[in-house]
């Protein structure tokens, strides 16, 4: 459960940075990228360690 909620809340995050890239360019917007990622590691990180 807490699996799929880290990964909706990831995916929703990149959402917004990707229209924070297009309303305000990448620079402004790539610590919103950078934290989807780190939300898709840590993701990762607990599949890997539940199997």
């Amino acid at each position: 459960m807490r699996d799929t909620i880290i990964l909706t809340v990831s995916a929703g995050i990149f959402i917004i940075a990707i229209h924070q890239t297009m309303k305000f360019g990448l620079a402004y917007s790539y610590w919103i990228f950078m934290f989807s990622v780190a939300l898709l590691l840590w993701y990762n990180y607990r599949k890997q360690k539940n199997q």
